[in-house]
C-alpha cells in the first residue's frame, strides 16, 4: 500500500473501533481504502443517520487520542475461526474462507479491537490527523444483490488539514456540479423506474448534446477512411461463446433469450431450471443475447467479404448500443448505466500496420480531449497477468501486443503506469485517465490491440505471398459511452457547455413587447445562420428574463431595446464571461456561427 492508503486503511479501523464501541451488537464485513477514502460495511438493526456519523466521528477522534498502537498478529486458521465465533461475527468467518491456504492468517490490533486483515497500517492512531465522516448507503454483502444489504459508511482521511479542507471544497463544488441534479434542471436526461434503472432517456436538450458529439466525432472519423457500419440489439447466444464474452463476462450480461414455446414444451418434459442451464452453456438450446460488446458483429462484417493485405486496413466505426447487467447499487446516472452507447470501432490491419494504426486512435482521443479542453490526462496501460487464468490466447501474441501499447503510449509524452491484471481476456488496452476543471479524475476513452479474437473467429486475409494470414484487430472508443462521457460533460462544464455543444446557443431578450419585431428580425438572422435560438416573448421584467436565461445555462443572451434596434444592435451577454456589450447584430451572428463551427470553448470570466 501506498502511505496514504495505509492511512486511510488504519482510519477504517479506527471507524470500526467506534463503531463497535457505540453499537457492540454491529457486525462487520470489510474496510478496504478507496481511491478517494475509506468505507466499512456494517450490519446493524438500526439505520445510521446523519446524527450517528457525527457521533461515531466524535468516539473515532477518542480513539486518535489515545494514540493506539496497530499490532500486526498472525494466527492459525482454527485460531481465527473460533475468535470469530466467539465474538459473533459471521461476516469475518466468511472472509476467512477466502484465504488462499497457502497464505498466512493474520489480524491487526488497536486497542480492543481485533480485525482480520492483512494491513499494512500506520503506527500509531494519532498518525491519523484529519478524517471526515461523509455518507451512508446501502450495499449487498458481497456486491450480490441475492445477499443482505449492509451500511457502508464512507469517509476520508488525509495526512493534513489543510488537504481533507481543501478535498471537503471540492466535494461541495461536485454537489453543485453533479450531472443528476443538473440532468434534471436543464432537462438533459431521464432515468424511469417504469422504464428500467440504468436505462437512459435522452430528452430533447440532452439528444442536441449527443448528436453535436457524434457528429463531430464522426467528421473525424471520416478524416481517418472509417466506414460506419449498423449491427443489432441482440445476437445469437453461440456468436458471444466463440468471442468468449458470454463466459467471461456472464455475470455482468443480462440473462440470454430463450423462446417461451422451447422452454414451455421443456417444463412440460420435467426439465428443471438447473437442466435448462446446462442445456443452454452446452449449446443445446438456440439463445439470444442482449449484445454486451459490438465487436462480435463487426468481425462478421469483415468476415463476410474476402480481403487481400491490399484492402487493410479496414476500419468499421458504429455507434452501438449494449446492454450489461450492473448491481443496482452501483448504477449512477448516466456515469453507471446498464444500456449505453458506445462510439465503438475496430480495425483489421496487418502486423506491420499496427503501429500507425495504433498512433492514429491515440491521436484521435488526443483530438476529443483538445477540442473539449480536457488536457490534463493520464495514461494507463492494462496488462495481463501471467499468473491468471482469466486470459485468453498465444502468451507470444500477448507479449506483441503489451509492447505495441508501451511503444505507443511512450509516443503520447505523458505519464504513463503498467498495470498487471487490468487487461481485457483477449488482449491489452491503454485507458485514459481525465482530471477534471476540480481535479477529479474519469477513465474516458480505450484503445485495445487484440490477436485473439482474430484467431477465435478464424479470420483471414491473403498475403502478398498469396497465402492466408490472420489479421491483427484493434478495438478503440474515444468517448467510451455516450451515456458516461456525457454525464462527465455535464459535470465538467457544470452545464455552462460551449456553444457548439450547448441545446439552445442563444436567446434575444426584448425589453419591452414593443422590441417583439425588433427580437423576430434577430431570431431570423440567428436561426438561418444555422444558430439554435429562442426569442424570450414572455411579458416580464428584463432581469427575469435574464435570470432565466443564466439559470438555463444559455451561452448567449442577446437584450434588445430601443437604441439596439436603432442602431441594428444586440447588448450581449455572456453566462461565462459576463457583458459583453453591444454588437452589431449580424457582426454578432458571424462571430457567433465562428465560434461553433470551430468549436471553440466558452469564453473565460473577465
Amino acid at each position: 500500500m501506498t502511505p496514504l492508503q495505509e492511512l486511510r486503511h488504519s482510519a477504517a479501523h479506527v471507524m470500526a473501533t467506534a463503531v463497535l464501541r457505540l453499537y457492540p451488537e454491529a457486525k462487520l464485513d470489510i474496510g478496504p481504502p478507496t481511491d478517494t477514502g475509506f468505507y466499512y460495511d456494517f450490519d446493524l438493526d438500526r439505520q445510521i443517520t446523519a446524527e450517528d456519523l457525527e457521533r461515531i466521528e466524535a468516539e473515532m477522534r477518542k480513539v486518535v487520542k489515545e494514540n493506539q498502537r496497530f499490532e500486526r498478529i498472525e494466527t492459525t486458521r482454527e485460531q481465527a475461526r473460533a475468535f470469530f465465533e466467539e465474538k459473533d461475527q459471521p461476516y469475518k468467518i466468511g472472509r476467512l474462507e477466502d484465504i488462499p491456504e497457502d497464505e498466512p492468517v493474520t489480524f491487526y490490533r488497536n486497542g480492543e479491537f481485533v480485525d482480520l486483515c492483512a494491513g499494512t497500517h500506520v503506527k500509531y492512531t494519532k498518525q491519523i490527523k484529519a478524517f471526515k465522516l461523509l455518507s451512508v448507503a446501502g450495499a449487498y454483502h458481497r456486491g450480490d444483490e441475492r445477499n443482505k444489504q449492509l451500511q457502508r459508511v464512507y469517509g476520508t482521511a488525509f495526512p493534513s488539514k489543510e488537504e481533507l479542507a481543501a478535498y471537503l471544497e471540492q466535494l461541495e463544488e461536485a454537489k453543485k456540479r453533479d450531472h443528476r441534479k443538473l440532468g434534471r434542471e436543464l432537462e438533459l436526461f431521464h432515468i424511469d423506474d417504469a422504464v428500467g434503472q440504468g436505462l437512459v432517456l435522452w430528452k430533447p436538450n440532452g439528444a442536441v448534446i449527443r448528436q453535436a458529439l457524434q457528429d463531430f466525432i464522426a467528421g473525424e472519423l471520416r478524416k481517418q477512411g472509417y466506414a460506419q457500419v449498423f449491427t443489432p440489439h441482440v445476437g445469437k447466444l453461440d456468436l458471444f461463446k466463440i468471442s468468449g464474452h458470454f463466459p467471461y463476462y456472464q455475470e455482468s450480461q443480462f440473462p440470454p433469450i430463450i423462446h417461451h414455446e422451447f422452454l414451455h414444451a421443456r417444463a412440460e418434459e420435467g426439465c428443471a431450471c438447473g437442466e435448462l442451464a446446462n442445456l443452454m452453456n452446452s449449446g443445446e438450446i438456440e439463445g439470444y443475447l442482449l449484445k454486451p460488446m459490438n465487436c462480435p458483429m463487426h468481425i462478421k462484417i469483415f468476415d463476410s467479404t474476402p480481403h487481400s493485405y491490399r484492402d487493410l486496413p479496414v476500419r468499421l466505426a458504429e455507434f452501438g448500443t449494449v446492454y450489461r447487467w450492473e448491481q443496482s447499487g452501483e448504477l449512477n446516472g448516466m456515469t453507471r448505466v446498464r444500456g449505453f452507447t458506445q462510439d465503438d470501432a475496430h480495425i483489421f490491419c496487418t502486423e506491420d500496420q499496427l503501429a500507425p494504426e495504433i498512433g492514429g486512435c491515440l491521436d484521435l482521443v488526443k483530438t476529443v480531449f483538445r477540442t473539449l479542453g480536457m488536457t490534463d490526462y493520464r495514461v494507463r496501460i492494462g496488462m495481463r497477468d501471467p499468473d491468471s487464468t482469466k486470459y485468453t490466447g498465444d502468451p507470444e501474441n500477448w507479449t506483441k501486443a503489451e509492447n505495441a501499447l508501451r511503444e505507443a503510449a511512450r509516443s503520447l509524452e505523458v505519464a504513463f503506469s503498467e498495470e498487471p491484471g487490468e487487461a481485457a481476456f483477449y488482449g491489452p488496452k491503454i485507458d485514459f485517465v481525465v482530471r477534471d476543471v476540480i481535479g477529479r479524475e474519469w477513465q474516458l476513452g480505450t484503445v485495445q490491440v487484440d490477436y485473439n479474437l482474430p484467431e477465435r473467429f478464424d479470420l483471414s486475409y491473403v498475403g502478398a505471398d498469396n497465402r492466408q494470414h490472420r489479421p491483427v484487430m484493434i478495438h478503440r472508443a474515444p468517448f467510451g459511452s455516450m451515456e458516461r462521457f456525457c454525464g462527465v460533460l455535464i459535470e465538467h462544464f457544470a452545464g455552462n457547455f460551449p456553444a457548439w455543444l450547448a441545446p439552445e446557443q442563444a436567446r434575444v431578450l426584448p425589453v419591452s413587447d414593443k422590441l417583439l419585431d425588433y427580437g423576430r428580425s434577430v431570431l431570423d438572422k440567428l436561426r438561418h445562420a444555422g444558430i439554435r435560438a429562442s426569442l424570450d416573448e414572455r411579458n416580464e421584467k428584463l432581469g427575469a428574463k435574464i435570470r432565466l436565461g443564466r439559470l438555463e445555462r444559455i451561452p448567449y443572451l442577446l437584450v434588445v431595446g430601443e437604441k439596439e434596434e436603432a442602431a441594428g444592435m444586440v447588448s450581449v451577454r455572456s453566462q461565462t464571461a459576463g457583458d459583453l456589450g453591444t454588437r452589431e447584430a449580424d457582426g454578432f451572428v458571424a462571430f457567433l456561427a465562428g465560434e461553433i463551427e470551430e468549436r471553440a470553448l466558452p469564453p473565460k470570466q473577465a
